[in-house]
């Protein structure tokens, strides 16, 4: 069984958006056990059930397995035919023949799934080869545990060498989830995202959002805390302004649509996946607005020119 064009339209088919569910049970980056709980993070699923968004990309690391469990006992409470992406960490000292299907294994139990619909490797860490892996992928999707294969945060040489390994085995490299938003365009402009969308892979984009800034909650005064603090200085902020008050103004050319759901809509017309997190019901209906319409070219071309200029990475 190959993961032929019939499983990745299973994956993909009529998928605008998804949810990333990195702050399910992470207290570490997302503070998850203070501002929200369980009880967000449950509603924050059906919310988004409610409004069609089936696509959840969770991973093993994520809450150090907490963010499966919370799938594996949500996914059985509503009937919705739900897509499941999860992540191996493919640490250094995980050696062996069957290292990655110990860790599928282990993921599927907590998620209490027989199959997940996309396996992908988390990162390319050394010293293994990507080939390494992608081998013990081959070996896992013979055996019925996945209906298609991804990897992350690869960039265009490694992404080429995992899809040319995949086809050795007559399977198909399904994703490639990076970063991807108005504030980190590198793919656009080292070929990944061309190379990607020729070859029929999707791209997956985390941090639509830039991990919320793009929303306007975050301004020069009031900076995130906790571990985005450096990655997004009062500095920064500052110069990002602009590019703040045009999503809004596009926002409202849109019927009131917010920074977010434009921010996310641009993600979605460069042909990308976008998986924005949820920690509430707010935030996962505000996810869903951001699909059903399109910006236009010179909507898209307004952003574009004013995000090179503020960028803190512009090349």
């Amino acid at each position: 069984m190959s993961v032929s064009a019939d499983n990745y339209n299973v994956v993909f088919s009529n998928i605008e958006i998804g949810i990333g569910t990195w702050a399910w049970g992470d207290r570490f980056v997302w503070g998850y056990g203070n501002k929200y709980k369980e009880d967000d993070v449950i509603q924050a699923y059906h919310e988004s059930i409610r409004n069609n968004v089936v696509f959840f990309d969770t991973a093993e690391v994520y809450g150090q397995g907490k963010s499966e469990s919370f799938l594996g006992r949500l996914i059985p409470e509503t009937t919705a035919s739900v897509r499941i992406a999860t992540k191996i960490m493919p640490f250094p000292w995980r050696f062996g023949k069957h290292a990655l299907q110990r860790a599928l294994e282990r993921s599927l139990e907590r998620l209490c799934l027989p199959k997940v619909d996309l396996y992908q490797i988390h990162w390319p860490i050394p010293p293994y080869p990507v080939e390494h892996w992608i081998e013990q992928m081959a070996e896992v999707h013979s055996k019925g545990l996945i209906r298609a294969i991804g990897v992350s945060n690869y960039d265009l040489e490694k992404t080429n060498r995992s899809a040319e390994a995949l086809k050795k085995e007559n399977l198909q490299l399904a994703s490639n989830q990076v970063e991807y938003h108005l504030l980190e365009r590198r793919i656009e402009k080292n070929g990944l995202l061309q190379y990607c969308q020729a070859n029929n892979i999707k791209v997956i984009a985390y941090s639509p959002l830039a991990m919320g800034v793009l929303s306007g909650k975050y301004t020069p005064e009031t900076p995130p805390k906790g571990a985005r603090a450096s990655q997004y200085s009062r500095d920064l902020l500052l110069k990002i302004q602009p590019l703040i008050k045009l999503l809004k103004r596009i926002g409202q050319d849109h019927d009131g649509k917010t920074a977010s759901q434009v921010a996310i809509n641009w993600v979605i017309c460069k042909g990308a996946l976008p998986i924005p997190g949820a920690k509430n019901a707010k935030q996962a209906a505000e996810n869903a607005g951001a699909t059903g319409w399109r910006l236009s070219e010179g909507e898209i071309r307004e952003l574009d020119e004013l995000s090179n200029r503020v960028s803190p990475i512009s090349k």
